[in-house]
């Protein structure tokens, strides 16, 4: 089966620094995007950010110039860099991709189990 494994959460104070990664494994012929969601007390889940196989990003416009999306194909793993962390990025963090198991399957998505990240003096 594919999983989807999320570390480097943790507590940060405001201004501070994290990097979050998430590594597929398992049943895998190709992954297409991967990207971060999250998921705030009270909030509905939103998109953090995206990135394509080729490397081109996309972010959520609360993260621009502060957060970086980058990917290691060789690895099947995907990378948050969060910068000048603020208080409202206190969230639930989860890794996304889509995932080919096989060559003649189409691309379904794939979650991982998510990872707390709090921002707080």
């Amino acid at each position: 089966q594919v999983q989807l494994v999320e570390s480097g959460g943790g507590l940060v104070q405001p201004g501070g620094s994290l990097r979050l990664s998430c590594a597929a494994s398992g049943s895998i012929f190709s992954i297409n995007a991967m990207g971060w969601y999250r998921q705030a007390p009270g909030k509905q889940r939103e998109l953090v950010a995206h990135i394509f196989s080729g490397g081109r990003p996309n972010y959520a416009d609360s993260v621009k110039g502060r957060f970086t999306i980058s990917r290691d194909n060789a690895k099947n793993t995907v990378y948050l860099q969060m910068n000048s962390l603020k208080p409202e990025a206190t969230a639930v963090y989860s890794c996304n991709a889509l995932i080919r198991r096989t060559a003649s399957m189409v691309e379904a998505p794939y979650w991982g189990q998510g990872t707390q990240v709090t921002v707080s003096s």
